[in-house]
């Protein structure tokens, strides 16, 4: 539920005026009555309807739906005894904002079912300000069929909403976890064998060092070349975390055409500014992936590499002129395909493919506003 003094701004989709007209309204139609008695008891039942209204929105459990009973029979006393309808919004709004489904089925329909019958009952008793006001009773019968739902559906998406949000920044969470356990584990079998082994060999030249020279030279000579071994696993694990760029990628697949002896032939630029590095990473695995199998499996002459920006997403297009895929039950079913999909599908990209002159890979993967710099983009 809503907190009772922020319902008027950020949930009724109405502007506070509007709410502040229907708290005023009701009195006009009770000074109309010439009774003292009448005038008196209908200030109370208004000031008792708010007050209600607000307990509702501040209690929980069986307290909301005493409450809320208490407003439905306070508008429809209103209705029959001052012929003020538009206690019924408030209501209706309020049933709207009802989580639990059974609750809100269950007052909607006592809702709308006494509301009818309550007007119903002022027209065939021939009550002549129910007939002058007939068009705004119109508008509040539409009002109170239709809001209850509005309001109960879209807090049910912004409920949603936040369960999304707060999965996301957990499966987040999760992901930098496991990112940070992963380069744990990389730099522990990169270095951890090797700085052990520095240490070992260190020690005994030490000892040699007096006793035998040559044989403690030999130590830290193997010390050296140890520790530049390590030195250039441990850039090579930085560069795999870097993930690969597409422009990196395509001078390695114009290398490996040009071997096969493939022409090349590139369409738009390789450099990009609107997609993610996770999504250009994924993307240049599939077209190190797709080139691979036109060089294996394709016998093609040329390869057309079309590189075509969008507002919303990135699409690359890998055509050559092969012999195609002729099973079309295994299109997705060897060759990398399968993982090239799941690759981008996991950052809400997209593979077709067509084989009818060749074959035709179209990969899709979606924009995204910024991006960080890489460290080299700042150097």
């Amino acid at each position: 539920m809503h907190k009772w003094h922020q319902i008027f701004h950020k949930s009724t989709g109405l502007s506070a005026y509007v709410w502040v007209v229907f708290c005023i309204l009701p009195f006009y139609f009770i000074f109309r009555s010439s009774s003292p008695y009448a005038v008196v008891s209908g200030i109370v039942m208004i000031l008792l309807f708010f007050t209600c209204y607000v307990l509702a929105f501040v209690s929980r459990g069986w307290k909301v739906y005493l409450w809320t009973s208490l407003q439905l029979i306070i508008s429809i006393t209103m209705t029959l005894l001052f012929s003020y309808v538009y206690f019924s919004i408030f209501a209706a709004f309020f049933i709207g904002n009802l989580q639990n489904r059974a609750g809100f089925i269950t007052l909607y329909s006592i809702h709308l079912v006494t509301t009818f019958a309550t007007i119903n009952y002022g027209f065939f008793s021939k009550n002549h300000l129910l007939f002058t006001q007939f068009p705004f009773i119109l508008i509040c019968l539409i009002v109170i069929i239709l809001l209850p739902f509005n309001t109960y559906n879209r807090n049910k998406q912004d409920q949603l909403e936040g369960q999304l949000e707060h999965a996301n920044k957990k499966i987040s969470e999760l992901v930098k976890l496991e990112e940070r356990q992963r380069i744990a584990r990389d730099l522990h079998d990169t270095l951890g064998q090797k700085l052990s082994l520095i240490g070992l060999k260190s020690d005994l030249a030490s000892k040699l060092v007096t006793k035998q020279p040559a044989q403690a030279k030999q130590e830290m000579q193997d010390v050296h070349q140890t520790a530049r071994t390590a030195l250039k696993e441990v850039r090579e694990l930085v560069t795999k975390m870097r993930g690969a760029r597409l422009e990196d990628e395509l001078q390695h697949v114009q290398q490996m055409l040009q071997a096969a002896g493939i022409t090349l032939t590139v369409h738009g630029s390789p450099y990009l500014s609107d997609t993610s590095l996770l999504a250009e990473n994924v993307l240049s695995m599939c077209l190190k992936e797709a080139v691979t199998n036109i060089v294996k499996h394709s016998t093609a002459t040329a390869c057309t590499l079309s590189i075509i920006p969008g507002r919303t997403e990135l699409t690359v297009v890998v055509q050559d002129d092969g012999i195609g895929i002729a099973d079309e039950l295994s299109r997705f079913k060897g060759n990398g395909l399968r993982g090239m999909k799941e690759r981008l599908e996991f950052v809400n990209g997209s593979l077709e493919l067509a084989s009818d002159s060749g074959t035709r890979l179209t990969l899709k993967v979606p924009n995204t506003a910024s991006r960080p710099p890489l460290d080299n983009d700042t150097a």
